[in-house]
Order: structure tokens, then sequence, then C-alpha cells
């Protein structure tokens, strides 16, 4: 185990760069923070986060790794498929063809780019835009560029598959009329003020490295950014044990609706 103070170093990365290392599980975090420290080849916490405040490319490294970026599009394609038969239908019919949605902690892109597509079956491409956000401006970089490996579309329709992407080698390059239908921003969940009056908000697979106390406050907060009768869409991998008392009703495994 890499020696130092743990706290100290914890405080230290909070006042650097706002990330609040203590709403993370202890044991996981820890565990990759000490892997990227013997990779860098420091000795202990205080030199490592004397070398993130003087090395940006240190830096930069430590944001990305540190941060989970594992995601696919249409991630969990049954989901998906619930998403494009019932809730999109619902919140068009609620809310109008200028439905506001936010994707939070959208890292390199897949999601708000599979929300574009995904509504693309039901609204206009000029009605259609997308908030996105995630804490590493790393990941939104990625997700500017847009260039995908097969593996990551590979839960795509092939329909949209065909008609929004472009092979590149063995890769594959989303269409500027998708990129154009979201908006990036640097944002923390765990700090920053979160955007209101939303119809839907897309969350998935992020949360399950939070504390339950943390866990608890960005589902409270993600209620109140919703509009009455807005959808919270989370992932396969969380579940809301007190939606009843945070205002949400369950419609499903992974939508949840405000109703208070």
């Amino acid at each position: 185990m890499v020696q130092g103070d743990y706290e100290q170093f914890e405080k230290a990365i909070l006042a650097l760069t706002k990330i609040d290392l203590t709403a993370y599980k202890e044991k996981q975090m820890r565990r990759r923070i000490d892997t990227l420290i013997e990779r860098n080849k420091f000795k202990d916490y205080p030199t490592y986060a004397d070398g993130l405040k003087k090395d940006s490319k240190l830096f930069d490294e430590f944001v990305n790794y540190i941060t989970i970026n594992v995601s696919e599009f249409y991630r969990n394609t049954d989901q998906w498929e619930l998403m494009d038969k019932t809730f999109i239908p619902e919140l068009k019919k609620k809310f109008g063809d200028n439905l506001k949605i936010w994707s939070a902690a959208c890292s390199t892109g897949d999601e708000p780019y599979s929300l574009v597509m995904a509504l693309s079956r039901h609204l206009p491409m000029n009605k259609i835009k997308i908030f996105a956000t995630d804490l590493d401006k790393t990941v939104i970089g990625k997700a500017k560029v847009g260039l995908y490996s097969a593996k990551s579309v590979a839960g795509v329709p092939n329909d949209l598959k065909e008609k929004y992407f472009e092979k590149v080698g063995p890769s594959f390059q989303i269409k500027d009329e998708i990129k154009k239908k979201v908006e990036f921003k640097e944002h923390n969940l765990l700090k920053d003020t979160y955007p209101t009056n939303q119809d839907m908000i897309v969350c998935r697979n992020v949360l399950i490295y939070f504390t339950e106390e943390a866990k608890d406050e960005v589902f409270r907060k993600f209620c109140k950014s919703l509009k009455m009768g807005g959808i919270l869409f989370i992932g396969s991998t969380e579940q809301i044990i007190n939606y009843k008392d945070i205002g949400f009703e369950r419609r499903n495994s992974f939508f949840y609706e405000r109703v208070k």
C-alpha cells in the first residue's frame, strides 16, 4: 500500500480538482489511485499530490483515471427499447416536442448521442437538443471528436448505425448532424448547481461508485431538477431504495417518475 496520510491527500485533491474523494467508496478508489501512483513511481501521497500541482499531463491523467469512463451506445438495449416504445412517446405527449433532456456523467458521449438517435425516431431533428455533462474534460474532448470502436457501437440499431455513422478504418465516426444536437459542459454532480425543469435525466452506472450518502443526495437533486411527471433513467447496476421518500414513483426497474 502507498504510504502517507490518505485523508490529507483527499483534502489536497479537493482543493486542486474540486473532486471530493470522500464521496467515493474508499477501498475501491484508493486501490485505483495507488495503482496510478506506483505506475508513475511516486513514493507516497504527499509527493504525488505535489506532482499533480506541477505537471499538467500528470494532472489530466489522474482526473481521467479516477473518473469512471466505461460507456457504450445503447447499453442494455432492452432498456433503450422500452424508452423508445414507452417513455419518449409519453414525454412527447406530456411536454411537447421541445424536450429538455440532461445526460449526466455522460463520459465519452455514447449516451447523449444515443439519446439524439433515439429521439430522431419521434421528433424532427431541429427540435432535438441534449445537455450533456461530465466531471472529466478529457472524456468531453473525446465525446466532441466522436470516434468510437466497433465494440462501442455494437448495440446501435442497424438502421441508425447506417444513417448516422461513417466507417473510418476499424472505427466509427458519428456524423455532425448528431454531434451538433449535444451541448457538452464540465459538471461535478457532488458540487455544482443542477439544471432545472428537465423532462428527462439520464444518469447510468455512475452512482454505484458513490457512498450511500452521496447517492441519496444526488437522487434528491435529480428529483428537484425534473419537472413534475419527468423521468429519471438510471443504470442496470443501480436502484433507488427510498424512491417514494425522495418523490419518485417507480415505473420500471430503471425508470422513475417525479410525482411530488
